[in-house]
C-alpha cells in the first residue's frame, strides 16, 4: 500500500472507530446507570442481555471496518463446535491492542459475548471505561512485588474482584476473557520478566483460577486462543488502522476443563503448583505453535518471491 493510501486511511479509520464507540458505549452507559439506580434482578438481566446487544453492534461495527481492507487475509483454525448458549473460559496471547478487536469480530457470532479482564487504568478512558463498567466487565489493579511487602493487606485483592465480577456471571451465558500474560509482549518486558519463551510473557495463573473456582462446572470448555500477525508483527494495530494490516493467524484449541482444575488457589499451595504447571504446559506448547506461524509464513513469502 502506497503511503499516501495509508496516511488517508488512518485518520479515517480512527474516526469511524471512535464513531462506532461513541454511537455503541453511550446506551450502554445509560443502561448501566438505570442498573444502578434499580435494584431488582429481573431488571438487572433485561439490562444485561442489551448491553450485550449493543456490544455485538459494536463488533460488528469493527467487523465492518476490517472487511474494508482489501489486503486482510484470515487464517483461523478451531471454530468449529462452539455454541452461543454456553459458557466459556477464553485464554490468549497478548501482543497488541489488536488482539481485542481480533477476538470481538471473530468470535462474535460463534460465543456469548466478550468480558474482559481489564487493568484499573482503563477504567478512565472516556466511553470505553464506563461501557466496561456498565457490561461488569473486572478491573484489576496489579501491583508489584515490592509493593505489596510494603502493604500486604493489598495481597489477594484482585483475585476478590474476580469473584464478585464471575458471581454476575452466573445468570446468562459468557465469554470471559483472560489475557494471562497480565501485559502486552514486548523485549523490554520479556527481558524483564526473565520469560522462558521466546515469544511470550510468563503466565499468571490467579484470575482463571479464581473464575474456575467461582463458575466451576458451569464452564463448557476452555478455549485455548493464540494470536499472531506474522506480516505485521512490529505494530499490528497502528497497521490494522491504516489499512496494512495483511495477515492475522488465529488458533483455538478446545480443552476439557476437569476436576482437577478446581480448587483453592489462594489457600491450597499443592493446588496452585498443580494448576501453575497446567497453565505453564499450555504456554510452552503456545510459544512452539507462534514460532511455527512465524517461520511458515516467512517460508512462504520467500516462495513467493
Amino acid at each position: 500500500m502506497s503511503r499516501l493510501l495509508a496516511a488517508i486511511t488512518l485518520p479515517l479509520s480512527i474516526a469511524l472507530t471512535i464513531l462506532v464507540t461513541v454511537i455503541c458505549s453511550v446506551p450502554i452507559i445509560v443502561a448501566g446507570l438505570i442498573k444502578l439506580l434499580v435494584p431488582i434482578p429481573a431488571v438487572w438481566r433485561s439490562i444485561s442481555v442489551f448491553c450485550n446487544f449493543m456490544m455485538y453492534c459494536w463488533c460488528e461495527g469493527l467487523a465492518l471496518l476490517l472487511h474494508l481492507n482489501p489486503w486482510l487475509k484470515w487464517d483461523v483454525q478451531g471454530l468449529e463446535g462452539l455454541n452461543k448458549k454456553n459458557w466459556y473460559l477464553l485464554i490468549s496471547n497478548h501482543h497488541s491492542w489488536a488482539d481485542i478487536v481480533v477476538l470481538c469480530v471473530l468470535f462474535r457470532k460463534h460465543i456469548p459475548m466478550n468480558k474482559y479482564f481489564l487493568k484499573q487504568q482503563l477504567a478512565w478512558v472516556p466511553f470505553i471505561g464506563l461501557a466496561c463498567w456498565a457490561l461488569d466487565m473486572p478491573f484489576m489493579r496489579r501491583y508489584s512485588r515490592s509493593y505489596l511487602i510494603r502493604h500486604p493487606e493489598r495481597r489477594g485483592k484482585d483475585v476478590e474482584t474476580t469473584r464478585r465480577s464471575c458471581e454476575k456471571f452466573r445468570s446468562h451465558p459468557t465469554t470471559i476473557v483472560n489475557f494471562v500474560e497480565g501485559s502486552r509482549f514486548t523485549d523490554a518486558k520479556k527481558r524483564e520478566t526473565r520469560s522462558p519463551y521466546h515469544n511470550l510473557l510468563p503466565p499468571k495463573a490467579a484470575g482463571i483460577a479464581m473464575a474456575l473456582n467461582v463458575l466451576g462446572s458451569q464452564f463448557d470448555k476452555l478455549l485455548n486462543v493464540t494470536l499472531c500477525y506474522p506480516e505485521n508483527h512490529a505494530r499490528p494495530f497502528y497497521d490494522m488502522l491504516s489499512g496494512r494490516l495483511t495477515s492475522i493467524v488465529v488458533r483455538i484449541n478446545l480443552v476439557p476443563i476437569g476436576e482437577e482444575l478446581h480448587g483453592d488457589y489462594v489457600n491450597d499451595k499443592n493446588f496452585k503448583r498443580g494448576f501453575q504447571r497446567w497453565l505453564n504446559g499450555l504456554w510452552e506448547e503456545k510459544d512452539r505453535q507462534l514460532t511455527d506461524i512465524m517461520r511458515d509464513k516467512a517460508m512462504k513469502s520467500r516462495q513467493s518471491r
